[in-house]
C-alpha cells in the first residue's frame, strides 16, 4: 500500500520532503495537553492510597509514585537543555513522598517549561538545541520536535500509570487523548 501522499512508503512519498515545522502556537498548545493530561492522571493517582502509591509492580519503573517521579525528572532534564545548562542525573524517585509532592514538584516544572518557551520566543521554533546526553553524548534536536518529544515520552508514561492504577483496582484517569483536549479546549473558546 501506496502512503496517503502518493508513492510508496518512506523512499516513494517523504524521503526529500521537508517535515513541517510546528509553529510557536502549536509548541504553546502541546504544552497546555501535556500540563492537561498531568492533571488528569494525578487526579486519578490521588484516590490511591500512600501504599499504593509505592507498591512495587513490574513495571519499567517499579511502582506509580517511580513513573511520575521519572516523567517529572524527564522534563527537568528537557528544561535544563532549554535553559543551555547541562544536567548532571535523573532524580531519585524517593524525593516525592505522596501525590501532593509530585503534584508541587510538577506544577513547578510546567511554569519554568512555560518561562523558559517564552524567553525563547517564537523565533526559536526552529532552533537547534545542542547537548550532551546523559551518557555525555553530543547530540542536537530542533526545539519543536524536542518538545514533541518530551509530550510523547510524558504520554507513554502516562498510560503506564493508567494500567498500574487499573491492576490496583483503582479509577484509571479520565480519557487523556489529544482529542479530548482539543474537544474540551474547543467547548470552552
Amino acid at each position: 500500500m501506496g502512503c496517503l501522499w502518493g508513492g510508496n512508503g518512506m523512499q516513494g512519498c517523504c524521503a526529500n520532503t521537508k517535515l513541517n515545522l510546528m509553529t510557536y502556537d502549536d509548541l504553546r498548545l502541546l504544552i497546555d495537553y501535556n500540563y492537561w493530561a498531568r492533571d488528569r492522571v494525578l487526579d486519578a493517582v490521588a484516590t490511591i492510597t500512600p501504599e499504593q502509591f509505592i507498591c512495587p509492580m513490574g513495571n519499567s519503573f517499579s511502582s506509580v509514585r517511580d513513573t511520575v517521579a521519572h516523567i517529572c525528572a524527564a522534563e527537568c532534564i528537557w528544561i535544563t537543555r532549554l535553559k543551555g545548562e547541562k544536567p548532571q542525573r535523573l532524580q531519585k524517585p524517593d524525593r516525592l513522598a505522596d501525590v501532593d509532592a509530585a503534584r508541587k514538584e510538577w506544577a513547578e516544572l510546567e511554569g519554568e517549561m512555560r518561562e523558559q518557551l517564552a524567553k525563547l520566543g517564537p523565533e526559536a521554533v526552529e532552533r537547534t538545541i545542542e547537548y550532551q546526553d546523559l551518557r555525555g553524548n553530543n547530540q542536537s534536536d530542533v526545539l519543536w520536535q524536542t518538545l514533541q518529544h518530551m509530550v510523547n515520552h510524558g504520554t507513554y508514561h502516562r498510560g503506564q500509570i493508567t494500567t498500574m492504577l487499573r491492576q490496583l483496582d483503582a479509577s484509571p484517569p479520565k480519557s487523556m487523548d489529544l482529542i479530548a483536549f482539543y474537544r474540551e479546549r474547543g467547548r470552552k473558546a
